[in-house]
């Protein structure tokens, strides 16, 4: 299978790795970013592996803005078969220190950015009566993770709007496909250039993955466009376990959240991606290469909803007893730095 795809937050992490990973069948691939640099950097891989390569200057929070980009997809490329949103930003802060403004763009490019690209996908795919829009959500869709609210409540948002997406085009008989993927901790600089409020450097909680593992699930979603599709065990566990036992959950990600989501080194002063592009040749990989999973199995999250509470509870233990190790380990470190901090003061 191949044909035109267009991507939105294309020129780094998991959207270009997807852009890459559609190159290398044969795809042609539209990009859609702000940073032009990046922009022209991921359009000359997509190009490198196989695949014609649109780059297009575009602020997903801004609707004309993307249907001008659709626009000239299709001047270029022709008929649009799959949009994939993997646009986002985030702010890593307690919920009493991020502004109005700062949860505002949060929600715009995060949530709305979505919109606005699933609105021109179906512009042209409806009346065509053919297509395939893929979303690429979090398992934090599924259960807010503390410090991260305004890009949790993004995610939320996203799924319902999704879901009610697809009962709309159910009800009409429509042959446009929406999908979801659910993409656990990937390494990209999301952890390097995202707004950060809190005393050390962000960082995902393991296990990590690679974006090529999270470009590989978005392209069996576009083939095959299941309902949701999970990538990973930990979005597995924490899907299942929020089904199963949400209040567990809670007190868990209370506990181990903060202290993961934090690595040991000190906040660094340095520009941010929030309302503008954040300077460096930043591509699809983040800094946790040596950690990161190159690959992770996904799974038909129809098959998880309809698994029993029983199977539920035993992955919320796995996912409890993995985030205690985890987050003891990771905390142990924090005090370890804190104490040394006081002591020179």
């Amino acid at each position: 299978m191949s044909g035109h795809v267009v991507i939105t937050g294309g020129s780094a992490g998991v959207g270009r790795a997807a852009a890459s990973a559609f190159a290398a069948k044969g795809w042609r691939v539209t990009i859609l970013a702000r940073e032009t640099r990046r922009l022209a950097a991921a359009a000359a891989q997509v190009e490198k592996e196989g695949g014609a390569a649109l780059s297009v200057p575009t602020d997903v929070a801004d609707p004309d803005a993307v249907e001008a980009a659709a626009s000239k997809a299709e001047q270029a490329h022709g008929e649009i078969d799959v949009w994939v949103n993997s646009a986002m930003v985030t702010v890593y802060s307690q919920i009493w220190d991020i502004t109005a403004e700062e949860f505002r763009r949060v929600n715009d490019v995060t949530y709305l950015g979505q919109v606005y690209g699933t609105m021109s996908a179906l512009r042209r795919m409806r009346p065509r009566n053919r297509g395939t829009i893929v979303n690429v959500s979090s398992a934090l869709a599924y259960h807010g993770l503390p410090l991260q609210a305004a890009y949790c409540g993004a995610k939320f948002a996203a799924r319902g709007f999704t879901e009610s997406l697809r009962g709309e085009l159910l009800h009409d008989g429509s042959n446009v496909r929406v999908t979801l993927v659910v993409l656990p901790a990937v390494n990209t600089p999301q952890f390097d250039w995202a707004r950060n409020k809190l005393p050390h450097r962000p960082r995902p909680v393991p296990p990590v993955y690679q974006p090529e593992a999270a470009a590989d699930a978005i392209l069996r979603a576009a083939e095959t466009a299941p309902r949701e599709l999970v990538l990973g065990r930990s979005s597995l566990q924490l899907v299942a376990g929020s089904m199963a036992a949400p209040g567990i959950v809670d007190q868990v990600l209370a506990a181990q959240g903060p202290g993961g989501q934090q690595s040991p080194e000190p906040a660094q002063m340095r520009a941010d991606n929030l309302f503008e592009p954040a300077p460096g040749d930043f591509a699809s990989h983040g800094r946790f290469d040596d950690e990161a999973l190159p690959a992770g199995g996904s799974i038909a999250l129809g098959a998880v909803r309809g698994a029993s509470a029983a199977i539920g509870t035993a992955l919320l233990a796995a996912l409890a007893f993995a985030a205690y190790t985890i987050g003891r380990r990771r905390n142990d470190r924090l005090r370890d730095i804190d104490m040394r901090i006081d002591h020179d003061q």
